[in-house]
């Protein structure tokens, strides 16, 4: 599943053509992907202008000039594609693709949205576990899908100092405790695994257990690991790309994720990564540097 940092890629990617732009078309088809599209959907966007686009946690928010807003998910294998209409061109630091020369969309090929940009905006979900809504602007920090979320890692209250109460008295391991978007929003998987090696700790370490000295270190490494992946472009292992069609490039500088039987890149340490199952997910660690 695409973290915050593939999802903040794509926000990224997708202003060019939405903030400040309107939506001149706006197709889907079929009825549903994770769950059914708003009624009207395509018409209530239709003619809408984007007053801003934004990420909270997974999720893309692109609030619109008439009191709601389109919150976007890419599930698991989600991807939001950007053609430029005509020919390919470039916009601000990113060039888009010109469309195929079919212009055909694939059976996979859910939501097709047109700006004036102009450009062409294609929803791509193999296992349509992504989902598209529409929420009153301002009912978004209440409504079902926001309340509850955890803080920002990127954001300025995030430090040693939240850390320390949002973990305390928790028996869960810590990088479980890490992927509770109710405690941090946006982490995944892979960047729990990365973060943790960064601080030294162990991901079956219960999050109470995590030294007060720690915390620190544990905040840092998560603002930084997340701030390099952005910097990259994100982690593609396996349907995700950017919305210009590229690659990110932040899965050649993992340290422990997928390296299992590797040597730790640490320096001196002499460890081999180890994966391990927690709660269903791998876990890549070090086990003679991680305590």
């Amino acid at each position: 599943m695409p973290e915050l940092p593939e999802v903040e890629t794509v926000r990224k990617g997708l202003l060019p053509v939405l903030e400040g732009h309107k939506f001149v078309k706006v197709e889907t088809r079929r009825g549903d992907l994770r769950l059914p599209f708003p009624k009207d959907f395509s018409r209530r966007l239709t003619g809408r202008r984007v007053l801003r686009l934004r990420r909270r946690a997974k999720y893309l928010l692109a609030e619109l000039d008439g009191g709601e807003t389109l919150v976007i998910h890419l599930g698991m294998t989600g991807r939001m594609s950007v053609f430029a209409e005509g020919k390919e061109r470039k916009l601000g630091q990113y060039v888009y693709r010109a469309p195929p020369p079919d212009a055909g969309l694939g059976k996979h090929d859910h939501v097709l949205m047109e700006t004036d940009a102009p450009a062409r905006i294609i929803f791509t979900d193999h296992r349509r576990f992504g989902l598209m809504t529409l929420i009153d602007t301002a009912k978004i920090a209440t409504d079902k899908l926001f309340k509850g979320i955890g803080i920002e890692p990127l954001s300025d209250e995030f430090d040693a100092a939240y850390l320390a109460p949002a973990l305390k008295g928790k028996k869960t391991p810590i990088k479980s405790a890490l992927l509770d978007q109710r405690v941090i929003a946006g982490i995944g998987n892979i960047y729990a695994c990365e973060a943790l090696f960064r601080a030294r700790i162990s991901p079956k370490r219960p999050a109470s257990k995590v030294p007060q000295a720690s915390f620190g270190p544990l905040a840092h490494a998560i603002k930084t690991v997340l701030k390099e992946a952005i910097k990259a472009g994100g982690s593609s292992l396996r349907d995700y790309q950017k919305a210009d069609g590229e690659l990110g490039n932040f899965q050649h500088h993992f340290a422990v994720y997928d390296r299992e039987g590797e040597p730790c890149p640490r320096k001196g340490c002499g460890g081999v990564v180890k994966r391990i199952v927690q709660s269903g997910r791998s876990s890549f660690y070090c086990p003679t540097c991680q305590k």
